[in-house]
């Protein structure tokens, strides 16, 4: 599975973008697709999950009523829309994707056997 991350950028506090992960390889079955973030000096944090084929979703606490993800299945891709964004949302933002997740392990980064190379998300006050 190969897994390409893009839309990240520059963006104002208030604004909006939209991460986008390609998945190419291994896309049948049973896939979750994982966005986490990683700011500098800090740990990488699960922000959203979903569940490529059924569609189940899982976020984390400060990104509800904010972020949505989503995929399109036909493209093979899932989409974070980022909007309100905040400055401490600025970060490098990764997606990830594993074929053998339980739901409790969704939000472990370290749990995902497949890592995109990351877009970097910065939000100006």
């Amino acid at each position: 599975v190969q897994l390409q991350a893009s839309g990240g950028g520059p963006v104002q506090a208030g604004g909006s973008l939209r991460l986008s992960c390609a998945i190419s390889g291994r896309t049948f079955g049973r896939i979750i697709v994982g966005w986490f973030r990683q700011a500098p000096g800090k740990e990488r944090e699960f922000v959203s999950a979903i569940n490529l084929s059924g569609g189940t979703t899982d976020y984390a606490n400060f990104v509800k009523g904010r972020f949505t993800i989503s995929r399109n299945t036909a493209k093979n891709t899932v989409y974070l829309q980022m909007n309100s964004l905040k400055p401490e949302d600025t970060a490098v933002y990764y997606c990830a994707a594993d074929g053998t997740l339980i739901r409790s392990s969704w939000t472990m980064s370290t749990q995902y056997d497949y890592w995109g190379q990351g877009t970097q998300v910065t939000v100006s006050s």
